[in-house]
């Protein structure tokens, strides 16, 4: 009998066709955590890798598998949408699992009192909603171009003079280049998708902080900062007056390869140097024979100049101690939060890359000089040197400008609204004297600042407010 009472054939008759080839869900739920069980090791002797490892393996592996390396400013196809969401909700349903004891008022015949109930992890509990929330905002940015018809993309040719991207399809925008409601457009969209890759750089930086440094790691270590940066680069470190961005400009930063070797030397350093100052003894071969003082200011400029590469180079293959850490963690909490963390960062950094291509495409009708001064999509960006993305900052600013999705069609129609608005203002105005209007925004200004509103919940509900990095895939 069915379930509904029928019978067997009257299911098979009710039921959509489904094809022999392709398993059901069920089916690859199973295979999905029974390779997370044996931890990889599909022989079943115990030698696979940890739970915190399979997952961020997992997490890492289907984003390549959905995503892939995007190469057009297009809608998802249905099918792989699909299968990103049902796919990653298994692997993050463990999170409803990872419970912290806390204390609760209960009453207990008639008397108050505190007892110990069990509740998410906090730091899970904070950061998956935002994930999440990060993760619907790059598929809607991507479906946002559907209606777009003003630039397309011819076949990436093998004789390509682009270098590296030879492999990505090249963009045709019209002679005159894009009308101004679609450059305006695009400008939005980009601002959006910055957004998101601060706010999962600065989430992905944090859980990284929290993991510890393994052993394995520091062992291969040399012993001093000065071994591990090379004799020039300490010294320019370790001069009187330091200068980050001076710094910079002297090194050899030509290709990815290179800036990710200054990046683990610096690394190492600062590693290095922390784990002198913690040492009081002074006899192991930890020990320094620099003032600590010194120790600590240098330690403090080499991560200053960690900050700026973070920042300016987002795209970077991961470091050595980033690798090391996501190794050898054994917390499953951290592991799915950095994993997932990462590769929408990564998405982000990617969707942002293709948006770049656009207006590059754009510019050089305008301007076919540029053709030589291609730039990052985040080295236009305003960041502050010393002052790396809060998560908490960050994912609040997705709630600044139009909206989180704005369509073409949304944008157009809100453009003309603008427009109504202010030339009604400017009528308005013109009796009015010019002194009032500076006090009138003003008042308006602090109404909007002094509303105190959760990051969580401008995340909840981001249409009733205003919105406008290589790494393991």
């Amino acid at each position: 009998m069915g379930e509904n009472g029928g019978t067997p054939s009257d299911d098979k008759a009710t039921s959509k066709p489904r094809s022999k080839d392709r398993p059901s869900d069920l089916e690859l739920m199973k295979e999905r955590f029974s390779k997370l069980l044996l931890g990889e090791d599909m022989s079943g002797h115990g030698k696979g890798v940890s739970s915190a490892l399979a997952l961020s393996n997992a997490i890492t592996n289907l984003a390549a598998s959905v995503f892939g390396e995007l190469k057009r400013l297009e809608p998802m196809p249905t099918e792989r949408k699909a299968m990103w969401k049902r796919e990653v909700d298994w692997l993050l349903s463990v999170t409803d699992h990872i419970v912290e004891m806390v204390p609760e008022q209960k009453s207990i015949d008639g008397n108050l009192m505190e007892v110990m109930v069990t509740r998410q992890r906090r730091d899970l509990q904070m950061n998956i909603p935002a994930l999440r929330k990060l993760d619907a905002m790059l598929i809607g940015a991507l479906d946002n171009f559907k209606d777009q018809k003003e630039f397309y993309y011819v076949s990436a040719d093998a004789n390509d003079t682009r270098g590296e991207k030879w492999w990505i399809p090249t963009v045709k925008v019209p002679p005159n280049g894009l009308s101004e409601v679609i450059r305006k457009w695009i400008q939005v969209q980009k601002d959006s998708v910055n957004q998101v890759l601060k706010a999962a750089m600065a989430i992905n930086a944090q859980i990284l902080s929290e993991m510890e440094i393994p052993e394995d790691y520091i062992e291969s270590l040399p012993k001093n900062g000065r071994a591990s940066l090379g004799d020039s680069v300490y010294r320019s470190i370790t001069v009187e007056y330091f200068d980050p961005g001076q710094f910079l400009s002297s090194m050899d930063l030509s290709s990815n390869h290179k800036i990710l070797d200054l990046k683990n030397r610096i690394e190492a350093s600062i590693v290095i140097w922390k784990r002198k100052m913690n040492n009081k003894d002074g006899k192991s071969a930890w020990a320094s024979a620099v003032s600590m003082e010194k120790r600590e200011l240098f330690e403090e400029r080499a991560e200053t100049v960690l900050l700026i590469i973070k920042q300016r180079y987002p795209g970077l293959d991961q470091s050595q101690l980033d690798v090391s850490k996501i190794q050898f963690n054994r917390d499953v909490g951290h592991a799915i939060l950095e994993s997932y963390s990462r590769i929408l960062e990564t998405l982000a950094y990617t969707v942002l890359s293709r948006i770049e291509d656009v207006l590059y495409a754009d510019s050089l009708t305008q301007n076919p000089a540029l053709a030589s001064c291609r730039r990052s999509p985040l080295r236009s960006s305003e960041l502050d040197p010393l002052n790396f993305p809060n998560p908490k900052e960050e994912i609040e600013k997705l709630s600044a400008g139009p909206t989180q999705s704005m369509t073409l069609s949304d944008f157009m129609g809100w453009n003309l609204e603008k427009e109504d608005e202010e030339k009604k203002d400017s009528w308005g105005k013109s009796e009015e004297p010019l002194k009032d209007e500076g006090r009138t925004i003003t008042k308006l200004a602090n109404i909007i600042t002094n509303k105190k509103v959760s990051y969580l919940e401008k995340l909840e509900n981001p249409g009733g407010l205003r919105s406008p990095t290589g790494h393991v895939w």
